[in-house]
């Protein structure tokens, strides 16, 4: 791994070997935040900065490496703009895009980014142990994009769509409600990310990102179609963090100063793109990720994202409602081939980040 200026304050971690045994010491709280905020001078010496160093290294898995999307730029930010050494936070990050729920849910890492509340509830199916904090947006980011001979989805009835992982609960309902004889459509699994397969007509659709896939396409000015779940009606939500349930019961006001710094971290990105956007990018690049997280990928990425955060029917960045979930839960159970879905209740906690507002305001430590 290459060393920069900026992995003397800001270790990655890039290995799942790394992420279970190694520790990461951070240095003594900074009297001034990058943003012009103030933390305090003597934060050392407060109760809270004590409670909080106790509590030990917060290992977070990034499950995408160095995504510009929220409930992960912002945590890479927080550490780098120094907002976890303001409250005291010892910090540690792997954006190996290991199995992040898996280590969260084993109490080996803290916090981890899931792509929707899918994700969420298809896991708490199986496991007890994981509670969401944050729910970034209520706009789903999958799309299914493909040939742009495709006119209407029904057009794949008699050729090939392709999914990463599992085709998800969102695509499901989007084919429903288009009337797609899913038996007559061949299911392709995917093994990498080019979106020009499609162009290619190596498969005739994908269900991929709407914020990664196909911009990739329209940057280079390729054509393609592409259909979102809004078209149809379909609704959902966007980018879910979940934290270790124990630890959160033991440690709830330092998993509150965890989510504080990376909301701040988030407004940052929200207020200033383009140095937000540059300071990942070399982050990407000093961790030799930076081909596979290009700058300019990032920053349509985060053009596309940064919207759906700001129009989340939360309101506030990162607060969540169980209103907010209901959509997708019903999904969840019709498509999602869970046997027992545990209440939306039992898989969230709507209190923790709405309790970091005062108005539409972040609380932060005054100097």
């Amino acid at each position: 791994m290459a060393t920069s200026s900026a992995e003397t304050r800001f270790r990655i971690t890039a290995t799942l070997t790394c992420v279970l045994a190694a520790t990461l010491t951070l240095g003594a709280c900074s009297a001034q935040t990058p943003g012009g905020d103030s933390a305090p001078t003597s934060a050392s010496d407060t109760d809270a900065c004590k409670r909080n160093q106790d509590a030990g290294t917060i290992t977070y898995i990034s499950g995408y490496g160095y995504s510009a999307s929220a409930g992960q730029l912002d945590v890479f930010l927080a550490e780098e703009l120094g907002y976890f050494d303001d409250l005291c936070l010892d910090v540690e990050i792997n954006a190996s895009g290991a199995n992040g729920q898996q280590l969260v849910a084993s109490g080996q890492a803290q916090f981890t980014a899931l792509g929707s509340a899918s994700d969420v509830m298809l896991a708490a199916a199986n496991s007890k142990n994981l509670t969401a904090v944050a729910t970034y947006g209520t706009t789903p980011p999958f799309s299914i994009f493909g040939n742009e001979k495709l006119e209407s989805l029904t057009d794949l009835e008699g050729g090939s769509l392709g999914y990463f992982i599992n085709l998800t609960p969102i695509a499901s309902a989007m084919l429903d409600e288009a009337g797609v004889d899913v038996s007559k459509v061949e299911m392709v699994k995917m093994t990498n990310y080019d979106p020009t397969v499609v162009v290619r007509e190596q498969v005739d659709a994908i269900v991929g990102y709407a914020s990664n896939q196909p911009q990739s396409l329209k940057a280079q000015d390729l054509p393609f179609s592409e259909f979102l779940p809004a078209d149809l009606g379909v609704e959902g939500t966007y980018n879910v963090m979940e934290v270790n349930s124990r630890f959160l019961d033991e440690h709830r006001e330092v998993a509150a100063d965890f989510m504080r710094a990376s909301l701040k971290a988030l407004q940052y990105c929200l207020d200033e793109s383009d140095a937000c956007i540059d300071k990942l990018a070399k982050l990407a690049e000093d961790n030799n990720q930076g081909a596979a997280f290009p700058r300019d990928q990032l920053a349509r990425t985060w053009e596309v994202e940064s919207a759906w955060v700001r129009e989340s029917a939360g309101g506030n960045p990162g607060v969540q409602t169980e209103a907010m979930w209901e959509p997708e839960y019903a999904l969840v159970k019709k498509y999602g081939d869970v046997k027992e879905l545990p209440a939306i209740a039992d898989m969230m906690d709507a209190d923790l980040v709405a309790d970091l507002y005062d108005g539409d305001t972040l609380t932060w430590p005054a100097k």
